[in-house]
């Protein structure tokens, strides 16, 4: 045997992953609305086809009420001429349907009792909305929560994503397994993360300059001239039917951008807006390859949305927009860094 003693790396620590498989159908959606004084008088269908008219057309509400979707104070109704009574409760639930594929393994990047960080996958959607009620983030903590509480865990938990990811960025997402920590790690994001710009080193400066910093990984098309490009362009919303959509105009925030390459770039971000990054480059002429919706100058591609008449669905619901829409993928766009103080350990 050697008297000098062999040096080995240490394997790389296993990777933990969880998630189940997606049912075929999810669960339906049911909405409800408490009739006002004001309301009173009014018909079934009067009440829903001009209170809710972004949702589906006049034809679409008579389909729903005939298909009895429709209940007053629990109770199905399927006469679209029935009165309404100040103080009743309407339902209606959208019949479950087959929501579009989607990703259902989330790997484990760091787990304590207080929180939990994901690597999400690009095309999972973090919290319910839109064409996406059951196959997000939350629905897999959920589930995997359910199954570790049965089961005896040390602690019952209850994770949720106490920030978003879009539904095309994959990457790291923070979730909190308790109460306090959730209100902590709140209004850690509320007040902004930390400094941009001066030290860029692997141990960001957090406290006083905030107790949280993002750092995001985008591919752009193009070259950017310049080692850092500061970015301060306001972004607001406007409606689309069935989704939000950004849009360069409203309130101000601000990206930096210091040059990798050519094509990839870091991108550390002070807010969080929808959609801000994906704006933001395609403002400045460096739209993310792939992004199927903005293009030079902060712009959709298509903002003439599909007429309600024709996009309704079977159950009254909305289709699939034909025009692309903000939650479209497709664009290359990685949460790569998130550094923070502990919420409870202060570390």
């Amino acid at each position: 045997m050697s008297s000098s003693a062999e040096m080995f790396d240490a394997p790389p620590p296993a990777t933990v992953t969880f998630g189940e498989p997606w049912p075929e159908f999810n669960d339906g959606l049911t909405y409800r609305d408490q009739v006002r004084t004001s309301d009173s008088g009014m018909t079934l269908i009067e009440f829903y086809s001009s209170k809710h008219k972004n949702s589906a057309p006049l034809q679409g509400w008579l389909q729903r009420i005939e298909n009895g979707q429709i209940t007053i104070d629990g109770i199905v109704v399927t006469d679209t001429k029935t009165v309404l009574r100040p103080g009743s409760v309407l339902g209606y639930h959208r019949l479950p349907w087959k929501e579009f594929s989607a990703p259902y393994l989330l790997e484990v990047l760091y787990e304590d009792d207080h929180l939990i960080a994901l690597n999400k996958p690009s095309c999972l959607q973090v919290l319910p909305g839109g064409l996406f009620q059951q196959r997000t983030v939350l629905s897999q903590l959920q589930w995997h929560a359910r199954k570790e509480n049965s089961s005896g865990a040390r602690h019952e938990s209850h994770p949720v994503p106490v920030h978003r990811l879009g539904r095309g960025t994959s990457g790291i997402l923070l979730c909190a397994k308790t109460k306090l920590a959730k209100t902590r790690l709140a209004s850690y994001f509320a007040e902004g993360t930390a400094d941009i710009g001066g030290n860029r080193s692997t141990k960001p400066e957090l406290g006083e300059k905030g107790n949280i910093l993002k750092k995001y990984r985008a591919l752009v098309s193009g070259i950017l001239d310049e080692d850092e490009v500061v970015i301060k362009q306001p972004i607001g919303t406007l409606q689309y039917p069935g989704v939000a959509k950004g849009f360069s105009e409203g309130t101000e925030n601000s990206d930096r951008l210091p040059l990798f390459s050519a094509l990839n770039v870091l991108v550390e971000i002070k807010s969080g807006r929808p959609h801000q990054i994906r704006i933001h480059l395609s403002f400045i002429g460096h739209p993310l390859i792939g992004d199927p919706l903005y293009v030079t100058g902060g712009q959709p591609k298509c903002f003439d949305p599909e007429s309600l008449d024709e996009s309704f669905a079977h159950d009254g619901g909305y289709r699939r927009p034909v025009n692309p829409v903000p939650g479209d993928c497709g664009y290359h766009l990685h949460a790569h860094q998130l550094a923070l103080i502990h919420p409870m350990t202060n570390k």
